[in-house]
Parts: structure tokens; C-alpha cells; sequence
């Protein structure tokens, strides 16, 4: 049986993906890239805004009219809350709960009588197998915060961590099928082990101690989390001086009817302590442009807030009402046009402060993870510094290169990438 797997959304989509991969595969089963050529689909999908409804619904669309003889398997956030009407939809043969995710393989598998392929194989990474280079590691799900804007919160449940043990075992079967790099996700990655006695520190620290794999990477961690002596773990090299630290907004008032646990001043303090400790460290961050009742002041110490602080990159949302969140109760909800334009001022300022963090990566060198090639006859290849900075670069080589050190000459005119120098030979 060949089967596709997408998703819509976060990075805790494609981990749970890349488990279910991994899962087929074992069983006996093949993925395939080609929708067009599946004999199963699976989507997981995303409801973190209400156009991400939107673009679910049509994806789900989507994947019957190009393959309408295979089987539909739909999951994720927007199957949780919308159940029934993801069921209506045409093509959907099933749909399964963010709370039975665990056993998602298993129960395609019984609702279609799919049975085992027993025969013997050469395990494979699915990482590969479907066309990515760095693997996601699901470490936890579920949150128990409240953002008041946020509806994933409901839709993922309590929270709940993997053990230590297997986290590790997972990140090991991945570097011995040749993955570089892995990156920790959940819901909420900084709540990691409320429920059994743990906590991020502690595991990154197992992590780097009983893992070889020359890369460790963070996705998004609430800031709020952090111990006074979490960036200690990064003099270990192998953990990547880049975080995405979801700040929402620059004014406090706003803050605060978001629920959110961090305030300006200490997001602040929070960014100097790591740029002091960590040569390059990049920032990344996500805010909510045009939250119920923010004023022209609170947008004006918003922007002025993001500017002075900097960012590598910025992720923007416009506000929009999610039922079932106590924001979509809140009074000054403001007008479509107020939040189109303040969309575009902050991708505006976004722009500038991204081509500024890519100026001081010039004439520096950088070790990259190599990903794909450009251009194959020239061997134009595409990677990622450990800042999280994309690198375009000749590679010398006959054949792809996994790590190696480039020199960083420019930014491309896009001022999107950054352009190295031809890599050596030898690759680290």
C-alpha cells in the first residue's frame, strides 16, 4: 500500500507525520510524495486561525479531486473541532481526534482492513523518504495555559510528555538513518514534564549527554519558561543559537488581555541575556497584529517595542475571532481594514529588521546543513545556519554535502538568503 501524508500548520503537524511515516514503514508499507499516486492520504490539519479552517477545508477538497480513489484520513486541530462537518465533507472516509492520535496507525489499519506486510526490509528514514532533512521530535502535547486568543489550547487537550528515554531512543534511530539535525516541538515545549516529574532543561541535557546527533534545534518555547540558567545549555554547540520566542505584542495593556505570562520588560531582559551569552543568537517571534481593543497607542508601542528589540524573523498574524476563546468575547473588536493595515506595517517593519540580522552574518563563517540543490548542474545547493539563516553556496563536491563550513558574502537580492562562498571539499 502506498501512502501520502500532509499537513497544514505547526511543526508538531510534520513530527506527528514523521512518526506515522515511520509506523507504515515498518509495517511494510510504502510513502509516496504523489497524492496523485496514494492508495491513502492522511492530513493533518491546522485551526490555529480561521483562514487556517479555510485552507483545511480546501486542502481536504483539494486532495479528493486529485485522487478521489483513494482513502481519505483527516486529523489535526480542525478535525477536533469541526468533527461533523469534516465528516460531511465529500471524500472523507475518516476522521480521528487529536486524543487518538497515538493510535492513528492502528486504526486506519483496522477501519480498512489494511493488513501487515511481513517480509524482510530495509528500514529507511521516513525523514528522507519524504523529502525533509531535519527531524521533528514530538516531546509533549496539550498546554495547560489559557491565552485568551488561543483555540489549539482546546483543541489539544491537557498536557502530556514523552518519556525521556524514548525521546532519546527516537532522536538515535533517526541519526543512525543519517538525519543531521532534529528539532524539539510540542504544544507548549517549555511545559515539557509537568506531568512526570521533569522539565526542558533536564531533557535537553539528556539529550546533548546521551545523543551524538550534531545538531539539536528548539521550535517555538513560551518565554515564561525559561530558568535563569537555561542558555548555559547552548556552551554545547550541538544545541543551535536560535530560538523562536512567541512575544504577540509590544504593549503591555495588550498583553495582558492576551493572558499572556510574560511582559515587555522581562521578554527584554529575557532576549539580553541570550544575545549576551550566545555569539549570533538569533530570535525569531510571532505577533498578533489588530488584538480586540488595541488602540493607536498600544499599536504605536507595539511597533516601537519590535523595532528597538529585533528580530531574525517574524511570523504575523491579523487578529480573527476564534469561538469558544474568551478574546472573541471582548469588547473594541476592530474593523478588517484597521488590522489589513497594521498586517502590513509590521510585515513592513518585519522586512527591515530581517535584512538587518542578515547583515551581521557577513564575512562570518558558518556551518550549514545542507538540503537541496538549485541548480544540479552547477551545484547550486540551499542549507540553514545553526542561526536558522538560510544559505545559498557552490558546492565543490561530486556528491551532496551534509555539514560543511561556508563564508558568508552577501545577501541575495531578495534579501531573503544569505550567499556564501563555494564550500571546501571536505565536508565536516
Amino acid at each position: 500500500m502506498k501512502v501520502n501524508f500532509q499537513a497544514l500548520g505547526c511543526r508538531l503537524n510534520e513530527a506527528e507525520l514523521e512518526r506515522w511515516s515511520s509506523e507504515f514503514i515498518q509495517k511494510g508499507h510504502q510513502i509516496t510524495t504523489d497524492s496523485k499516486d496514494a492508495d491513502l492520504i492522511i492530513f493533518n490539519s491546522c485551526s490555529v486561525t480561521a483562514e487556517a479552517d479555510r485552507k483545511s477545508r480546501n486542502q481536504i477538497n483539494k486532495i479528493h479531486k486529485s485522487n478521489p480513489d483513494s482513502k481519505l484520513v483527516v486529523t489535526g486541530c480542525y478535525a477536533s473541532l469541526q468533527a461533523e462537518q469534516v465528516k460531511r465533507q465529500i471524500g472523507v472516509d475518516l476522521v480521528i481526534p487529536n486524543t487518538q492520535k497515538e493510535e492513528l496507525v492502528s486504526q486506519v489499519q483496522n477501519s480498512f482492513d489494511i493488513a501487515d506486510i511481513l517480509h524482510e526490509q530495509k528500514i529507511q528514514s521516513s525523514i528522507f523518504t519524504r523529502g525533509r532533512h531535519r527531524a521533528f521530535i514530538k516531546v509533549q502535547d496539550g498546554c495547560r495555559y489559557r491565552c485568551t486568543f488561543c483555540i489549539v489550547t482546546v483543541a489539544r487537550g491537557e498536557e502530556r510528555s514523552q518519556s525521556i528515554k524514548s525521546i532519546i531512543n527516537e532522536i538515535n534511530q533517526h541519526h543512525e538513518h543519517g538525519v543531521q539535525e532534529v528539532v524539539i516541538t510540542g504544544v507548549h515545549v517549555g511545559g515539557y514534564g509537568s506531568d512526570i516529574g521533569s522539565n526542558l532543561y533536564q531533557l535537553l541535557n539528556e539529550i546533548l549527554d546521551k545523543t551524538t546527533i550534531p545538531r539539536v534545534r528548539l521550535a517555538s518555547v513560551e518565554p515564561w519558561d525559561l530558568p535563569d540558567n537555561f542558555f548555559d545549555l547552548f556552551k554545547d554547540q550541538r544545541l543551535m543559537p536560535h530560538m523562536h520566542l512567541p512575544l504577540q505584542s509590544g504593549a503591555d495593556s495588550v498583553l495582558r488581555r492576551m493572558a499572556r505570562r510574560c511582559k515587555t520588560g522581562e521578554f527584554a531582559g529575557l532576549i539580553e541575556k541570550a544575545r549576551s551569552a550566545i555569539p549570533d543568537f538569533n530570535i525569531t517571534t510571532d505577533i498578533i497584529v489588530g488584538f480586540p481593543g488595541e488602540t493607536e497607542k498600544e499599536w504605536a508601542e507595539s511597533l516601537r517595542f519590535v523595532e528597538q528589540t529585533g528580530f531574525g524573523h517574524i511570523h504575523i498574524f491579523s487578529y480573527s475571532a476564534r469561538a469558544g476563546t474568551k478574546a472573541s468575547r471582548l469588547p473594541g473588536q476592530l474593523p478588517k481594514e484597521i488590522k489589513k493595515q497594521r498586517n502590513h506595517e509590521m510585515h513592513y517593519l518585519a522586512n527591515q529588521l530581517k535584512i538587518q540580522a542578515l547583515d551581521t552574518m557577513l564575512g562570518k563563517s558558518v556551518d550549514v546543513l545542507w538540503e537541496n540543490a538549485t541548480d544540479s548542474e552547477e551545484n547550486i545547493w540551499t542549507g540553514y545556519s545553526p542561526q536558522y539563516f538560510k544559505v545559498t553556496s557552490l558546492h565543490d563536491g561530486s556528491t551532496k554535502p551534509e555539514i560543511s563550513s561556508v563564508k558568508v558574502t552577501s545577501i541575495d537580492r531578495d534579501h531573503k538568503s544569505l550567499i556564501a562562498m563555494s564550500c571546501p571539499p571536505d565536508t565536516l
